[in-house]
């Protein structure tokens, strides 16, 4: 799934792809992506506007329009590509069309989800983005509020890390390696953390996310920006996936928490 660094990775492809530049038609090939509206409302109401800025809340794309905001979740195989071409792929469900090209979101899956509101409509305080935490990376996210949210948590930290709502961006791969750097065991209870725990986790979300924003995401599996444009962070991945401590040199062990595949070290990382 992508998560926050490739979320962005693809927020800064699409500008440079469709800043400015104005939907002629729009076609609708799989009807359950569109959410909130009829399918014939969002064809007419697109048409004819331009994309005048696109942002991003956690995992979320945000298309700013002329009239109205378009909010987009990849979810586990989203993807846009632009083509010149009209020869539609069998994964190609929704195609915005402009005037010597045309963007299409390819989902494998079908999984992901477009919403369209108008511009009067404060959209933070619309389902989705409503229920979206600060971006782990952020200063909302502030060990003072993480403090406050986490003292009230009887859960795994790796569960709460991967709760969108507390806090966004975190991924599966993205929380092993926080807790790696913060050196605290994925099943230690949320609210047996300490002020020194919670700092750790802070920094470390903000590093490992920033850096792997640096690099353009993690490409794991189906991870792609554009035609040809795939993350490196995987290479600077230190437990997701490995074999061996680079620390301590123990054997990296793999569990599941919350049914999520999960690696550590056990010599380096202590439960609370």
């Amino acid at each position: 799934m992508p998560e926050l660094p490739e979320v962005e990775t693809v927020r800064n492809s699409l500008k440079e792809i469709i800043l400015n530049k104005r939907i002629k038609d729009v076609v609708v090939r799989y009807d359950k992506i569109i959410e909130n509206v009829s399918v014939d409302d969002f064809i007419n109401k697109l048409k004819g506007q331009k994309i005048v800025d696109i942002k991003r809340k956690g995992k979320y794309l945000i298309f700013v329009l002329n009239d109205y905001y378009l909010v987009s979740h990849l979810r586990m195989e989203g993807k846009f590509f632009d083509y010149t071409d009209f020869d539609y792929g069998k994964h190609d469900h929704i195609i915005f069309i402009f005037d010597d090209f045309n963007l299409r979101y390819n989902d494998t899956r079908k999984f992901g989800r477009m919403d369209l509101f108008d511009k009067s409509v404060d959209i933070y305080k619309c389902k989705p983005l409503v229920s979206v935490g600060p971006d782990a990376n952020c200063d909302e996210a502030s060990v003072e509020y993480l403090e406050s949210k986490f003292k009230k948590i009887n859960k795994p930290i790796k569960e709460t890390l991967l709760d969108q709502s507390i806090m966004s961006g975190l991924g599966n791969i993205y929380v092993d390696e926080v807790l790696f750097m913060a050196h605290l065991h994925p099943e230690s209870k949320t609210c047996n953390l300490d002020l020194d725990d919670i700092k750790n986790i802070k920094e470390a979300a903000t590093i490992v996310l920033n850096k792997a924003i640096t690099m353009g995401g993690t490409t794991i599996k189906s991870f792609a920006a554009s035609h040809n444009h795939t993350g490196l962070f995987q290479n600077e991945l230190l437990v997701h996936t490995k074999e061996t401590c680079p620390i301590c040199k123990s054997k990296i062990e793999k569990i599941r928490v919350g049914g999520r595949g999960t690696y550590f070290c056990s010599n380096c990382q202590k439960i609370k």
